[in-house]
């Protein structure tokens, strides 16, 4: 709690000036909607995460220490004091007086606290068990009349424009941070990201519909249907489009924050893991005085997600 109230007192002090709302207004919101427990359970996974984002990209050809160095960059970059102070920042000036007060009204009622409940239940699933849900391994029973519900609350939430949205300029982040970190061009890097993603990004919106259906309905198989009415009928209104619209600012800038805190990381790792390299080599071969031919400059990360 301590630490949180001097958070607070930080973003204030940088944010408060550009914002809609003050950021003691947004964070009441945050908290209401449990934002820090969601985004505090998904960290975990990360550091995997983004080594496969590398290790994937076969342009770039990683060796296992390497690999190690962007898990290790990864576990430093994807912390939640990382992601609050952009993340509220952002909800403060996408909010409005009139949304904070339907929608604190919305999510502190009965609805709205179970609403909230079932969301951190759901995040804090694990990694493994979310994949089996998005994959229909795990599943809750369902209707044709459920299902219609379900599809209409995916598209009101923006949950596969919003999830997308995130990986992508995540993936951006990283490779920008990555080239900061490793002296290299990040406009360059950033460019070829940005255009990479832009070309993948309706595909992977369609791709993702279904698994985010699935997600929602295993996340609230604890609702009834009027429940998830009465959900549908706050984020079809004035003020859940808009609080919809301020929950994927804070969360695209808290992922931001993360992936260019994580890629600035990882491009200083692999430097410095190439320096040591190319210092044992010098040692190992004085007469040559140069690094075998498989010690590598860091390379560019993957311009975007695959």
């Amino acid at each position: 709690m301590f630490r949180f109230a001097v958070l607070m007192m930080l973003v204030s002090n940088v944010y408060a000036a550009d914002s809609a709302v003050d950021i003691d207004t947004a964070a009441k919101i945050y908290q209401a909607a449990a934002i820090r427990e969601q985004v505090r359970a998904s960290l975990g996974s990360m550091p995997a995460q983004i080594r496969q984002l590398f290790a994937r990209d076969v342009s770039v050809q990683l060796s296992e220490q390497q690999l190690a160095a962007v898990t290790a960059a990864a576990e430093r970059g994807f912390r939640i004091d990382v992601f609050e102070a952009p993340a509220l920042s952002a909800l403060a000036q996408n909010l409005d007086s009139a949304t904070v007060t339907k929608t604190q009204a919305f999510l502190t009622s009965n609805l709205g606290r179970r609403m909230v409940a079932a969301d951190v239940a759901a995040a804090t699933l694990g990694a493994t068990n979310i994949d089996k849900i998005m994959n229909g391994e795990i599943s809750a029973p369902t209707t044709p009349k459920r299902d219609m519900i379900v599809e209409k609350l995916e598209h009101a939430a923006r949950s596969s424009e919003s999830t997308v949205q995130v990986f992508l300029s995540m993936g951006q982040a990283v490779a920008v941070g990555t080239a900061i970190g490793s002296g290299q061009d990040p406009i360059a890097v950033g460019e070829r990201a940005l255009k990479s993603g832009e070309a993948s990004s309706a595909a992977l919106k369609e791709d993702m519909r279904v698994p985010m259906r699935r997600y929602l309905a295993y996340a609230y198989r604890t609702l009834s249907d009027s429940d998830l009415t009465h959900l549908l009928d706050f984020l079809e209104s004035p003020a859940g489009k808009r609080f919809v619209t301020a929950y994927d600012a804070a969360m695209g800038a808290g992922y931001d924050a993360m992936g260019k805190r994580t890629g600035e990381q990882v491009g200083e790792s692999l430097r410095e893991l190439a320096r040591a390299q190319l210092e044992e080599a010098q040692i190992q071969t004085p007469a040559t005085n140069q690094a075998p031919p498989d010690i590598a400059a860091p390379a560019v990360p993957p311009d975007a997600p695959h």
